[in-house]
């Protein structure tokens, strides 16, 4: 089985202070995993472990076969180029239309004029692939609304779409539905899963809704304090492992 993603004693350190560590972690390249755990696991840090943002400073870390370690910058952007990255505030700029967040997801495969040049002026097939894609997430109409127009849900399916516009071979997702109400987050993380199972994508997703993620997870990471507590089939998990995973109490009495 060939892995999207390999971690072995992978860790990070921000002025001496560990914010991950100790993490073995693979994820095969058709398989969607969810990270949960309280704010502060280091969630978001592993996520961007995983595409190259953040550089580890110690362990193993292989993304789609190449290892990252002291990858030059250069060839650090042709992997990333392949990763798809969903933020959690979607990072999409409001002022401009639809269209244009959607095509500015391959601006890490050209140089500066050509991503303006094909941002601003596309080709006429770059317009059908975009109008594709989002009928594939449920606006097509909205392909030349400005962004800042449109509901939170729409704004999230646009996210989703400038990252399948990149092409990528394997999907993160940082909170995406931190900020919309529960029936527009279970439809967009069922969005993102059937995507990525229609496309043999690798999707890892960090989430706080725990109902959503034994939904439709197979396989749960759970974080606390920059490490993995547990990585099991969801089926195999219970109520007292989510307990033992939230219940702060015991740390602070540790750190006492």
């Amino acid at each position: 089985m060939s892995h999207a993603f390999e971690l072995k004693q992978a860790a990070v350190s921000y002025n001496g202070t560990a914010a991950v560590h100790g993490i073995d972690l693979t994820i095969a390249t058709d398989e969607a995993v969810a990270v949960v755990g309280p704010s502060g696991a280091g969630k978001t840090t592993l996520l961007r472990l995983l595409n190259g943002t953040v550089r580890s400073t110690g362990g193993h870390i292989a993304v789609l076969g190449r290892s990252l370690r002291e990858m030059p910058p250069r060839e650090l952007r042709g992997v990333r180029a392949r990763i798809g990255f969903i933020h959690q505030d979607l990072s999409l700029v409001p002022n401009l239309r639809v269209i244009q967040n959607v095509l500015s997801g391959r601006v890490g495969d050209q140089g500066f004029f050509g991503s303006l040049r094909h941002v601003f002026f596309p080709p006429r097939d770059a317009v059908h692939e975009v109008h594709r894609i989002l009928e594939r997430v449920g606006i097509p109409e909205k392909l030349y609304e400005r962004t800042d127009t449109l509901s939170g849900g729409q704004r999230q399916r646009v996210a989703i779409a400038r990252a399948l516009y990149q092409e990528p071979e394997a999907l993160l997702a940082d909170e995406p539905v931190s900020s919309v109400d529960p029936a527009r987050a279970r439809d967009t993380v069922a969005l993102l899963t059937d995507v990525c199972r229609e496309r043999g994508l690798a999707l890892c997703m960090s989430l706080h809704n725990l109902d959503l993620a034994r939904e439709f997870f197979p396989r749960l990471i759970g974080m606390r304090s920059g490490q993995i507590r547990f990585d099991q089939p969801t089926a195999k998990l219970t109520d007292g492992d989510f307990e033992a995973l939230y219940n702060l109490e015991r740390d602070e009495m540790l750190k006492a």
